[in-house]
């Protein structure tokens, strides 16, 4: 099982620059992936998609390529050169004016701001293989702190699964005291209304074989423990298990649902309340997993 969030981190040197790769991921139901590169290596997005797509099927996934030193391409280097052919073609054309020419500290500045350029970054046929090495070592990363965090979570649900189990079975083995509480409650009303009926009546025979039908939940608790054993499964499974999860705890909500409203049983009403709550629980936390 792996989580949704996850982090990776990386550098290479790269000519007289160094790179540094950052995989960082949060929850999104489907994989939402973004690639920040410079404009020279653009060409290279395909490939570090590609791969990131082989490590992550869901979330929303960002790749940060962040140089720094001298290939930076955020980066401004001066042109001596350039700024002082300036200055002396400003003194030969003040010399045939007749102007006395000594430049200021201002006059500098304009002129080597102006001269400034951006630094080149290496080729991207130059930089795909260290590139592309380090974005490997970050996937590592990356994927490694996926897979602790998911050891975690899978720990969490199987315990809050052994409390849904324990829950579901006090409510079977209250279901069949259902009906014999109703029929002893029956009996007590009918005597204290003052009407002389016994249990071999038809018409009292009849009322408790209704009740016991509609306030029958069998089918229910048998479909949940079906779905308690198919999530304990995929929690063990490889791959993708979030959106299969969602689904199996939504049957098992909806088992839940029944349950508390044919049983018509404080005792078990009090349990099926518990079992909502940890299936809310467990709902918000198989939104961390991919």
């Amino acid at each position: 099982m792996n989580s949704m969030t996850g982090y990776g981190r990386a550098a290479a040197a790269v000519e007289n620059s160094t790179v540094t790769v950052q995989v960082s991921a949060v929850n999104r139901k489907t994989l939402d992936l973004t690639v920040s590169l410079p404009d020279e290596w653009e060409s290279l997005e395909p490939d570090v998609m590609q791969r990131v797509r082989n490590c992550a099927t869901r979330g929303k996934v960002h790749v940060d390529f962040e140089i720094t030193g001298g290939g930076s391409a955020s980066e401004w280097v001066w042109d001596e050169t350039a700024a002082q052919a300036v200055i002396e073609r400003l003194g030969r054309f003040a010399a045939q004016q007749g102007v006395a020419f000594q430049p200021s500290a201002e006059l500098l500045w304009q002129v080597a701001n102006s001269q400034r350029r951006t630094a080149r970054l290496p080729t991207v046929d130059a930089a795909r293989p260290l590139l592309l090495a380090a974005l490997e070592e970050a996937l590592r990363d990356f994927v490694a702190m996926r897979a602790t965090e998911g050891e975690t979570l899978l720990a969490d649900f199987a315990q809050r699964l052994a409390l849904l189990r324990d829950h579901v079975e006090a409510i079977a083995a209250r279901a069949p005291e259902v009906p014999v509480n109703y029929r002893d409650l029956l009996m007590k009303r009918l005597r204290d209304a003052g009407l002389e009926l016994n249990l071999a009546d038809e018409r009292v025979l009849k009322e408790i074989a209704l009740f016991a039908d509609r306030c029958d939940i069998s089918e229910e608790i048998t479909r949940f423990r079906s779905h308690a054993d198919q999530f304990a499964g995929l929690l063990k499974s490889h791959g993708e298990i979030g959106r299969k999860a969602e689904f199996i705890l939504q049957e098992m909500g909806r088992e839940v649902h029944t349950m508390g409203s044919k049983a018509n049983d404080l005792t078990i009403a009090r349990h099926v309340i518990e079992l909502k709550n940890e299936l809310e629980r467990i709902r918000e936390q198989i939104a961390n997993v991919e």
